[in-house]
């Protein structure tokens, strides 16, 4: 393995494919939260990308540890995405029918808690990632994570950036909307490994 163009350009293409998931969230929270201040925006950012870096590595340490369990472990991923996604879409949707908001969420927005939550289900699919650097010596191996990491902060700010811009338009409806794609989002995952 050599550090070339086409290791970089792979890396990119990899932290791309691997952050739609975590932009569509984004747009999600964005929607949910359209006053989000710009530290905000980052640390949600922050959270997507650090979970996009450190899936990849711990796929690339369980292909070079543990690879027979890991592999049994991987087709409950989908599922587990959904699961995740759909609680957390379902109480959005929720939260917009009844348009009954706690002055806690009033104030901050999704909590840390869920955050941490939705960064884990939209990394899942970048456990297996390590299983297409699993040749890259741990030098690389890191470097492509941290350059998926980074694609990954700046495609989320542009989602939470879109979203807030509608969430403003969209106001009442935004939690709702969110919610929805939040549930799409864990089918989506579903169904792309199915299939």
């Amino acid at each position: 393995m050599e550090w070339d163009f086409v290791f970089f350009l792979n890396s990119v293409l990899l932290g791309v494919g691997l952050a739609m998931d975590a932009f569509s969230v984004s747009l999600a929270n964005g929607l949910n939260e359209p006053g989000m201040k710009r530290g905000r925006m980052n640390m949600i950012a922050g959270m997507y990308s650090f979970f996009q870096f450190a899936m990849p590595m711990i796929g690339w340490v369980c292909v070079h540890t543990i690879v027979e369990k890991f592999q049994a472990f991987e087709k409950f991923i989908p599922w587990i995405a959904l699961l995740i996604l759909s609680y957390i879409g379902g109480e959005m949707i929720m939260k917009g029918i009844r348009k009954e908001e706690s002055s806690r969420e009033e104030e901050t927005g999704l909590p840390f808690g869920k955050l941490v939550i939705q960064g884990v289900a939209t990394s899942l699919d970048a456990l297996s990632v390590g299983f297409t650097i699993e040749q890259y010596p741990v030098s690389m191996a890191v470097a492509a994570s941290a350059i998926i990491a980074v694609v990954t902060h700046f495609i989320c700010i542009a989602g939470l950036l879109i979203g807030k811009r509608f969430g403003n338009r969209l106001a009442d409806k935004a939690s709702i909307f969110g919610g929805i794609i939040l549930v799409g989002i864990g089918i989506e995952i579903l169904v792309s490994h199915l299939v």
